[in-house]
Protein backbone atom coordinates (compact mmCIF):
# COMPACT_ATOMS: atom_id res chain seq x y z
CA UNK A 1 0.00 0.00 0.00
CA UNK A 2 1.26 3.65 -0.77
CA UNK A 3 3.28 5.79 1.65
CA UNK A 4 1.40 9.44 1.87
CA UNK A 5 2.94 11.98 4.03
CA UNK A 6 0.58 14.67 5.22
CA UNK A 7 1.75 18.65 5.91
CA UNK A 8 0.00 21.08 8.00
CA UNK A 9 0.59 22.99 10.68
CA UNK A 10 -2.65 22.13 12.48
CA UNK A 11 -2.17 18.79 13.76
CA UNK A 12 -6.17 18.40 14.34
CA UNK A 13 -5.99 18.67 10.56
CA UNK A 14 -3.13 16.25 10.06
CA UNK A 15 -4.84 13.82 12.79
CA UNK A 16 -8.32 14.07 10.89
CA UNK A 17 -6.27 13.50 7.54
CA UNK A 18 -4.60 10.33 8.97
CA UNK A 19 -7.39 8.70 10.16
CA UNK A 20 -9.81 9.32 6.92
CA UNK A 21 -6.39 7.62 5.01
CA UNK A 22 -5.47 4.88 7.80
CA UNK A 23 -8.69 3.73 6.66
CA UNK A 24 -8.20 2.98 3.26
CA UNK A 25 -5.07 1.11 3.67
CA UNK A 26 -2.61 3.54 3.34
CA UNK A 27 0.51 3.84 5.53
CA UNK A 28 0.50 8.13 7.03
CA UNK A 29 4.05 9.89 7.47
CA UNK A 30 3.51 13.53 9.23
CA UNK A 31 4.98 17.04 9.52
CA UNK A 32 4.23 19.99 10.24
CA UNK A 33 5.93 22.89 7.84
CA UNK A 34 7.70 22.51 4.27
CA UNK A 35 11.31 21.86 5.76
CA UNK A 36 10.05 19.04 7.66
CA UNK A 37 8.14 17.79 4.74
CA UNK A 38 11.41 17.71 2.63
CA UNK A 39 13.10 16.03 5.02
CA UNK A 40 10.83 12.98 5.34
CA UNK A 41 10.98 12.67 1.80
CA UNK A 42 14.96 12.35 1.29
CA UNK A 43 14.71 9.50 4.30
CA UNK A 44 11.27 7.68 3.28
CA UNK A 45 9.78 6.11 0.01
CA UNK A 46 6.82 8.19 0.26
CA UNK A 47 4.29 8.05 -2.85
CA UNK A 48 2.00 10.85 -2.72
CA UNK A 49 2.36 14.34 -0.86
CA UNK A 50 -0.64 16.20 0.73
CA UNK A 51 0.99 19.80 1.76
CA UNK A 52 -0.94 23.26 3.41
CA UNK A 53 -0.47 26.43 1.67
CA UNK A 54 -0.01 28.09 4.16
CA UNK A 55 2.85 27.36 6.76
CA UNK A 56 5.67 28.66 9.29
CA UNK A 57 9.20 28.22 8.15
CA UNK A 58 8.74 26.78 4.38
CA UNK A 59 5.30 27.33 3.19
CA UNK A 60 4.07 25.16 0.28
CA UNK A 61 4.51 26.88 -2.47
CA UNK A 62 8.29 27.48 -1.64
CA UNK A 63 8.50 23.70 -0.57
CA UNK A 64 6.80 22.59 -3.81
CA UNK A 65 8.99 24.84 -5.85
CA UNK A 66 11.88 22.64 -4.19
CA UNK A 67 10.79 19.10 -3.98
CA UNK A 68 9.91 19.72 -7.84
CA UNK A 69 14.02 20.13 -8.71
CA UNK A 70 14.17 15.89 -7.87
CA UNK A 71 10.92 14.65 -7.61
CA UNK A 72 7.66 14.18 -9.63
CA UNK A 73 5.80 12.47 -6.78
CA UNK A 74 2.19 13.46 -6.75
CA UNK A 75 1.63 16.42 -4.73
CA UNK A 76 -2.17 17.59 -3.66
CA UNK A 77 -2.50 21.48 -2.03
CA UNK A 78 -4.66 21.97 1.00
CA UNK A 79 -5.41 25.90 1.00
CA UNK A 80 -7.47 27.59 3.19
CA UNK A 81 -9.24 29.84 0.49
CA UNK A 82 -11.22 28.95 -2.36
CA UNK A 83 -10.02 31.81 -4.46
CA UNK A 84 -8.82 30.53 -8.08
CA UNK A 85 -5.67 32.37 -7.98
CA UNK A 86 -4.79 30.12 -4.87
CA UNK A 87 -5.35 27.03 -7.18
CA UNK A 88 -3.15 28.14 -9.82
CA UNK A 89 -0.34 29.29 -7.43
CA UNK A 90 -0.34 25.98 -6.22
CA UNK A 91 -0.61 24.14 -9.93
CA UNK A 92 1.83 26.95 -11.54
CA UNK A 93 4.48 25.49 -8.94
CA UNK A 94 4.20 22.07 -10.07
CA UNK A 95 1.41 20.62 -7.45
CA UNK A 96 -0.64 18.01 -9.09
CA UNK A 97 -4.03 19.12 -7.43
CA UNK A 98 -5.57 21.20 -4.80
CA UNK A 99 -8.72 20.54 -2.08
CA UNK A 100 -9.83 23.57 -0.37
CA UNK A 101 -10.56 23.75 3.03
CA UNK A 102 -12.52 22.53 4.59
CA UNK A 103 -12.68 19.47 2.62
CA UNK A 104 -15.08 16.62 2.25
CA UNK A 105 -13.30 13.32 3.19
CA UNK A 106 -14.82 11.62 0.66
CA UNK A 107 -13.29 14.24 -2.27
CA UNK A 108 -9.59 13.94 -0.36
CA UNK A 109 -9.83 10.58 -0.89
CA UNK A 110 -10.65 10.55 -4.32
CA UNK A 111 -8.28 12.60 -4.98
CA UNK A 112 -5.77 10.72 -3.46
CA UNK A 113 -6.38 7.29 -5.14
CA UNK A 114 -7.14 9.00 -8.85
CA UNK A 115 -3.73 10.79 -8.27
CA UNK A 116 -2.12 7.51 -6.76
CA UNK A 117 -3.06 5.30 -9.92
CA UNK A 118 -1.87 7.71 -12.41
CA UNK A 119 1.64 7.85 -10.47
CA UNK A 120 1.63 4.14 -10.42
CA UNK A 121 0.89 3.56 -14.05
CA UNK A 122 3.37 6.04 -14.94
CA UNK A 123 6.00 4.19 -13.01
CA UNK A 124 5.02 0.99 -14.15
CA UNK A 125 6.69 -1.36 -16.19
CA UNK A 126 4.31 -4.25 -16.66
CA UNK A 127 2.50 -2.60 -19.81
CA UNK A 128 0.96 -4.85 -22.06
CA UNK A 129 1.36 -3.32 -25.55
CA UNK A 130 4.97 -2.22 -26.58
CA UNK A 131 4.34 1.50 -27.47
CA UNK A 132 6.49 3.99 -28.30
CA UNK A 133 4.57 7.03 -29.89
CA UNK A 134 6.88 9.88 -32.34
CA UNK A 135 6.03 13.11 -33.52
CA UNK A 136 8.57 14.99 -35.65
CA UNK A 137 11.20 14.81 -33.00
CA UNK A 138 8.82 13.94 -29.62
CA UNK A 139 9.12 10.73 -28.35
CA UNK A 140 7.15 8.74 -25.69
CA UNK A 141 7.74 5.60 -24.89
CA UNK A 142 4.90 4.63 -23.04
CA UNK A 143 6.66 1.22 -21.97
CA UNK A 144 9.49 2.99 -19.88
CA UNK A 145 7.73 6.10 -19.23
CA UNK A 146 10.26 7.94 -21.04
CA UNK A 147 9.87 11.71 -23.14
CA UNK A 148 12.65 12.64 -25.57
CA UNK A 149 12.43 16.00 -27.13
CA UNK A 150 15.60 15.85 -30.22
CA UNK A 151 16.88 13.04 -28.19
CA UNK A 152 17.26 14.74 -24.61
CA UNK A 153 15.07 13.33 -21.91
CA UNK A 154 12.29 15.63 -20.55
CA UNK A 155 10.89 15.07 -17.06
CA UNK A 156 7.25 15.52 -16.31
CA UNK A 157 4.70 15.02 -14.01
CA UNK A 158 2.32 12.11 -14.01
CA UNK A 159 -0.42 14.52 -15.03
CA UNK A 160 1.84 16.33 -17.60
CA UNK A 161 2.36 13.13 -18.86
CA UNK A 162 -0.84 11.96 -18.91
CA UNK A 163 -2.39 14.89 -20.69
CA UNK A 164 0.82 14.38 -23.41
CA UNK A 165 0.28 10.70 -24.10
CA UNK A 166 -3.32 11.53 -24.62
CA UNK A 167 -2.87 14.28 -27.13
CA UNK A 168 0.02 12.42 -28.53
CA UNK A 169 -1.67 9.37 -29.47
CA UNK A 170 -4.44 11.21 -31.26
CA UNK A 171 -2.71 13.27 -33.75
CA UNK A 172 -4.15 16.32 -35.26
CA UNK A 173 -7.32 15.61 -33.41
CA UNK A 174 -8.15 18.91 -30.80
CA UNK A 175 -9.66 17.93 -27.65
CA UNK A 176 -11.81 20.62 -25.76
CA UNK A 177 -10.54 21.56 -21.96
CA UNK A 178 -13.33 19.68 -20.96
CA UNK A 179 -12.45 16.41 -22.71
CA UNK A 180 -8.95 16.37 -21.96
CA UNK A 181 -9.95 17.32 -18.35
CA UNK A 182 -12.57 14.05 -18.10
CA UNK A 183 -10.51 11.86 -19.62
CA UNK A 184 -6.99 12.68 -17.37
CA UNK A 185 -9.21 13.43 -14.08
CA UNK A 186 -12.21 11.19 -14.63
CA UNK A 187 -14.74 13.45 -13.58
CA UNK A 188 -16.83 15.84 -14.65
CA UNK A 189 -15.52 18.97 -15.21
CA UNK A 190 -16.69 21.97 -13.75
CA UNK A 191 -14.77 25.29 -13.57
CA UNK A 192 -11.54 23.27 -15.05
CA UNK A 193 -10.48 26.05 -17.78
CA UNK A 194 -7.07 27.00 -15.25
CA UNK A 195 -6.65 23.91 -14.25
CA UNK A 196 -5.89 22.71 -18.06
CA UNK A 197 -4.07 25.79 -19.03
CA UNK A 198 -1.79 25.69 -16.41
CA UNK A 199 -0.87 22.14 -17.13
CA UNK A 200 -0.97 22.68 -20.57
CA UNK A 201 1.73 25.84 -20.33
CA UNK A 202 3.86 23.62 -17.81
CA UNK A 203 4.55 21.04 -20.97
CA UNK A 204 4.66 23.30 -23.42
CA UNK A 205 8.01 25.33 -21.43
CA UNK A 206 9.82 21.51 -20.92
CA UNK A 207 8.85 20.23 -24.78
CA UNK A 208 8.86 23.30 -26.96
CA UNK A 209 12.27 25.67 -27.60
CA UNK A 210 9.82 28.46 -27.54
CA UNK A 211 7.06 27.79 -26.25
CA UNK A 212 5.36 30.76 -27.37
CA UNK A 213 5.75 29.26 -30.97
CA UNK A 214 5.01 25.57 -30.41
CA UNK A 215 5.45 22.97 -32.96
CA UNK A 216 4.00 20.07 -30.89
CA UNK A 217 1.49 21.59 -28.74
CA UNK A 218 -0.81 23.73 -30.26
CA UNK A 219 -3.79 25.54 -29.13
CA UNK A 220 -7.19 25.63 -31.11
CA UNK A 221 -8.58 29.08 -30.30
CA UNK A 222 -12.32 28.74 -29.22
CA UNK A 223 -12.00 24.81 -29.47
CA UNK A 224 -9.12 23.30 -27.35
CA UNK A 225 -5.53 22.08 -28.52
CA UNK A 226 -3.88 19.34 -30.05
CA UNK A 227 -0.44 17.88 -31.35
CA UNK A 228 0.53 18.61 -34.90
CA UNK A 229 0.60 15.76 -37.44
CA UNK A 230 4.15 15.69 -38.23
Amino acid sequence: MANILVCDDDRQIVEAIEIYLKQEGYEIYKAYDGEEAIKILNKEDIHLLIMDVMMPKLDGIRATLKIREYSSIPIIILSAKSEDMDKILGLNVGADDYVTKPFNPLELIARVKSNLRRYTKLGSLNVEDNAVYRIGGLCMNDDTKEVTVDEEPVRLTPIEYSILLLLVKNPGRVFSIDQIYENIWNEEAIGADNTVAVHIRHIREKIEINPKEPRYLKVVWGVGYKVEKQ
